[in-house]
């Protein structure tokens, strides 16, 4: 069986108990850098097999995986933090997974996006998450499209891109709109700050952005109270 196992985004104390017993007894880890995840398996004193998955090597690598997993082998699928296949390698060896009959698990836990959702403040009845914007080519048109959303969007992005986002925002007319900016989720400098485009630009200009980025743009109608 295939399992994607969600690991912590910052504190530690946040990953579960199933999830440390699953890889305790996977006969491999899949890692998107198996520096950082083996720094999480010696903290926890779990010593497993771990091999390198990926956005540079998953099309190469993916038969082999899959093979594994139709000899019978146990596989833990894991990202650097979060869950795994949000804006994270994995979404290739799941759908193969799943074309060959195979069985795949997610466990449910850490995820940036759902925390920052919630404490925006903004709608979380419906919603849409963007993932990363892309940096160049069409980035113009997905924004157009987010001013468009009659709903919450969510969107990841890059500490030296907000103040950037912002402006972009400001200039596609949408400086009106309420944004939540969520930054070092269950970290020690945890931080949301929540404003107008240019109230967030004003911030992000006088203290320099760091960290982890989860930027949440209300809906067209929704004003601060």
């Amino acid at each position: 069986m295939l399992f994607l196992v969600p690991t912590p985004i910052g504190n530690l104390e946040d990953i579960t108990l199933r999830a440390l017993r699953l890889l305790r007894e996977a006969e491999l880890i899949l890692a998107e850098d198996t520096r950082t995840t083996g720094m999480l398996l010696k903290h926890f004193e779990i010593k497993r097999p771990l091999a390198s998955f990926h956005i540079h090597n998953e099309h190469q690598k993916l038969k082999s995986f899959i093979d594994q997993l139709k000899e019978g082998k146990n596989i833990v699928l894991v990202s650097d933090a979060g869950t795994p296949a949000i804006s994270d390698p994995g979404f290739l060896l799941v759908r193969e997974a799943i074309r060959e009959g195979l069985e795949v698990q997610c466990l449910p836990g850490p995820t940036a996006f759902v925390p920052a959702l919630v404490c925006s403040g903004f709608s979380t009845d419906r919603f849409i998450f963007e993932g990363f914007l892309p940096q160049k080519k069409g980035r113009q048109t997905r924004l157009k499209q987010v001013l468009r959303h009659d709903c919450t969007t969510v969107l990841y992005e890059s500490p030296h891109r907000v103040v950037r986002l912002m402006e972009e925002l400001i200039a596609l007319n949408g400086g009106d709109r309420q944004v939540s900016v969520s930054r070092e989720i269950s970290k020690m400098f945890e931080e949301t700050f929540r404003g107008t485009p240019d109230e967030v630009r004003a911030h992000f200009t006088a203290k320099a952005p760091k960290g982890e980025f989860v930027v949440c743009i209300a809906a067209g109608e929704e004003k601060e109270e």
